[in-house]
C-alpha cells in the first residue's frame, strides 16, 4: 500500500498555515460589508471590487491561474502545496453487464467504476466479505462482489431501496443481503465482523465517522471512504477523531465544516442562474434594510421556493420586510435597488475567491484527522484521488487495511 506522506507532518503544517490564517477563510463576504483582511490587504481587495460577476464565475473554477495582487499568488500556491494528494484516477478499461449499470446515471456510474478500481489498488490481502455502508441499492458494493465474487452485505434503512437492491443482486446471482438497518444505531453496529471490507461512497459527515469508529471496534479488515458533507455532524462544533487534531487550536464549526463544499464544479446552468437571482435579490433587500435600520448588520432571511422568484422583485423584498417587521416605502427605486444587489453579488463572488483558496486545505485536514485516527487504531493508511474532479468535487479516496502479525519463518 502506498502512503507517499508523513501524515502527521503534513497535519502538523495545514494546522499552523489554517490557524495563521482562519480571520480571511472564516470572512463571510455575503453578511459582511468590510472584511477583517481587507485593511491588510487593500489593493487586493479593490482590485477584487472592481471585477465583474462573470469573471468571479471563471475564476471559481481555476483560482491558481488568477492573476491577482499578492498575497493571492503566495496564498495560492502554499494552498496548492498544502493539498497535494496523488491521483489515482484512472477510467476502467472493463466491461459490465448492463444489470450492473441499469437506472444508474452516468456521471453516477463512472464515479462508482472509479472508486470501486481505485479501492482494491493497495491491499496487501484480497477482500473476503464486502459490507457497503448506508447502500443504498447496493450498486457500489455490488459491482465490488460481481468483480472478485466475494459474498455481499448492504445496511440501507430505506426497505424500498433494500428490496430494488436484493432483486438486482439476485438477478446477477450474486451472494447478498440487504439488510433494513439504519448505520446510526448499534443494531447495525453489531452486523460489523473482522472479516469486512467496508465501503461508502459519498457518505455524509456524522454517517462516514461512526463507520470509522465502529469499523476500529469491530476490528474490520479494510476499509475505503470517500466522505462528503462534512457539515452534517451531531451538535454544533466538529469533534477531531484522532488525537493529534484534538490538540489544533482550530475549533470549526458546521459553518466552517460548509467551506470545502462551496465549489460547483457539476451544477447546472440553470440551477446557477436561479441561485444568483436570489442572492442578488437578497443582497439588494440587504442593502435597503441596513439604510433603513441604521444597522450595519445582516438580518437572516428565510428560506424561499423557486416559485418566489417568478412573483418579481418587488414582491420578494416585500416577504422579506413583512417577515422583519419593516415595510418598505412606495417611492422605493427598485430598478437601482435591484442593480445594487447585482453589484453586491459581483463584490461578493469575487471577495470569495480569497476564501476559496483555503477550501481544499481544509478538507484536506479533515481527511488527515481520519486517516490519523486509522493509523492511531493501528491500520494502514493511504489516502489519494479516485475520479477527476469534473466527476465530482468530492474526490479523495481513503483507503485503509488493519496490519496483520507477519508469521514468523524457522531458519
Amino acid at each position: 500500500m502506498d502512503y507517499p506522506m508523513d501524515y502527521a507532518e503534513r497535519f502538523q503544517q495545514l494546522d499552523a498555515w489554517l490557524a495563521r490564517y482562519q480571520s480571511v477563510w472564516r470572512a463571510t463576504p455575503f453578511t459582511q460589508h468590510k472584511l477583517p483582511w481587507e485593511q491588510d490587504w487593500p489593493e487586493l481587495a479593490t482590485w477584487l471590487r472592481s471585477r465583474s460577476l462573470a469573471e468571479a464565475e471563471q475564476a471559481h473554477t481555476q483560482l491558481q491561474a488568477l492573476h491577482a495582487p499578492q498575497p493571492f499568488r503566495e496564498l495560492s500556491l502554499q494552498a496548492e502545496a498544502l493539498s497535494q494528494i496523488p491521483d489515482w484516477s484512472v477510467a476502467p478499461v472493463q466491461s459490465w453487464p448492463e444489470l450492473l449499470e441499469r437506472h444508474i446515471p452516468g456521471r453516477k456510474w463512472q464515479q462508482i467504476t472509479r472508486f470501486a478500481q481505485a479501492s482494491q489498488r493497495g491491499w496487501s490481502q484480497p477482500p473476503r466479505h464486502w459490507l457497503d455502508w448506508c447502500a443504498g441499492k447496493g450498486h457500489l458494493g455490488r459491482l465490488l462482489a460481481w468483480q472478485g465474487g466475494q459474498p455481499l452485505t448492504c445496511l440501507e434503512q430505506d426497505a424500498q431501496l433494500n428490496q430494488d437492491g436484493r432483486a438486482l443482486s439476485q438477478a446477477l446471482q450474486l451472494n447478498a443481503q440487504h439488510l433494513d438497518y439504519d448505520v446510526m444505531t448499534p443494531t447495525a453496529w453489531n452486523q460489523l465482523r473482522p472479516d469486512h471490507s467496508l465501503v461508502a461512497l459519498h457518505a455524509c459527515g456524522q454517517l462516514h465517522m461512526t463507520l470509522l469508529e465502529q469499523a476500529v471496534v469491530a476490528g474490520c479488515a479494510q476499509i475505503a471512504l470517500s466522505p462528503c458533507c462534512y457539515n452534517r455532524i451531531d451538535g454544533t462544533h466538529y469533534r477531531p477523531l484522532s488525537q493529534r487534531a484534538r490538540q489544533s487550536r482550530l475549533h470549526l464549526s458546521k459553518r466552517d465544516l460548509g467551506l470545502p463544499l462551496q465549489a460547483t464544479h457539476t451544477a447546472g446552468q440553470r440551477s446557477r442562474r436561479l441561485r444568483d437571482q436570489s442572492m442578488a435579490w437578497r443582497l439588494a433587500f440587504d442593502v435597503w434594510q441596513r439604510e433603513v435600520t441604521g444597522r450595519d448588520a445582516y438580518l437572516p432571511t428565510p428560506s424561499k421556493p423557486e416559485s418566489a422568484m417568478g412573483q418579481g422583485f418587488i414582491a420578494f423584498c416585500n416577504d422579506l420586510a413583512q417577515h422583519h417587521g419593516l415595510k418598505l416605502s412606495a417611492s422605493t427605486d427598485w430598478t437601482a435597488l435591484e442593480s445594487r444587489g447585482w453589484q453586491r453579488l459581483a463584490e461578493v463572488r469575487n471577495l470569495e475567491l480569497v476564501g476559496g483558496l483555503f477550501r481544499r486545505p481544509l478538507e484536506v485536514w479533515l481527511l488527515l484527522d481520519r486517516a490519523l485516527f486509522l493509523q492511531e487504531a493501528g491500520y494502514t493508511v493511504s489516502l489519494g484521488l479516485f475520479a477527476p474532479a469534473h466527476l465530482t468535487p468530492r474526490n479523495f479516496l481513503l483507503l485503509a487495511e488493519e496490519k496483520t502479525e507477519q508469521p514468523i519463518t524457522s531458519l
